[in-house]
């Protein structure tokens, strides 16, 4: 049976290869994405998905993409949110308030603003299952780069608080942790890293990979098959979980 698929941040990286994965498998998704631009491409490229701009930090913007779409499939099976931001890298005492906000902002408000609306949905079905994107930097700190680790320290507070919450509803709510991650967001990363450390991109780089027990770096596809695996009918007693795809740190 064809599930419906929401996904923030869905026009580039993890997001857009989530939503290409189930849509392959036969799904119905529909992504949004601050970016307008990138969100142009993403509908051009993929004219069976629907994808709107709509940043989630807006909660007016959040609640009419939700809405519409509820108004349209009638509810949502698998609702990823998945929308974030690295922000800049600097030091604890370096770190502009603006700069802090805006990181903790879009990946915690925003996963806020997107599993409330789910979970009102979800609990009225019966069943559903939310995935948030969190980070082995929500598991394990990251120096230099603190409102990103706090946030996704405090998404997967919230992904087990929502999987007490709902579970009796019958909804399942779980989180991913990817470690380093090959694409555009993590090189800008990177040479944050280095202007702020004073090292070499490529020396951060091959420490990332040599800090992992398998010494690799994760793909949007490894990502993409843990979550469709959480969708599927063998995770059906799978939830309040923080699933770290990082070739071990």
């Amino acid at each position: 049976m064809s599930r419906r698929v929401i996904i923030t941040g869905g026009a580039s990286g993890i997001g857009a290869r989530l939503a290409e994965r189930f849509a392959a498998a036969g799904d119905r998704v529909a992504v949004s994405d601050a970016n307008a631009e990138a969100v142009a491409d993403f509908a051009s490229a993929h004219p069976g998905i629907k994808a709107e701009t709509a940043d989630v930090r807006n909660e007016a913007a959040m609640d009419g993409f939700l809405g519409r779409i509820e108004a349209d499939w009638g509810g949502a099976d698998v609702v990823c949110a998945n929308a974030g931001t690295g922000g800049p890298a600097a030091r604890i005492e370096d770190f502009a308030y603006a700069d802090w906000r805006d990181c903790i902002d879009v990946n915690l408000m925003g996963a806020f603003l997107t599993c409330r609306w789910a979970a009102r949905v979800m609990r009225r079905q019966g069943a559903g299952l939310i995935v948030l994107t969190s980070s082995t930097s929500g598991q394990w700190g990251h120096p230099n780069r603190s409102p990103y680790a706090a946030a996704k320290w405090g998404i997967i507070g919230l992904m087990k608080t929502l999987a007490m919450e709902l579970g009796p509803a019958g909804v399942r709510v779980n989180a991913i942790c990817p470690g380093a991650f090959e694409g555009e967001r993590m090189e800008r990363m990177l040479a944050n890293q280095a202007v702020v450390s004073g090292r070499d991109a490529d020396a951060i780089r091959a420490g990332y990979a040599a800090g992992t027990s398998l010494g690799t770096w994760v793909t949007a596809d490894d990502v993409a098959d843990t979550v469709l695996w959480l969708a599927s009918d063998a995770a059906a007693k799978i939830s309040g979980q923080a699933i770290a795809i990082d070739g071990h740190t």
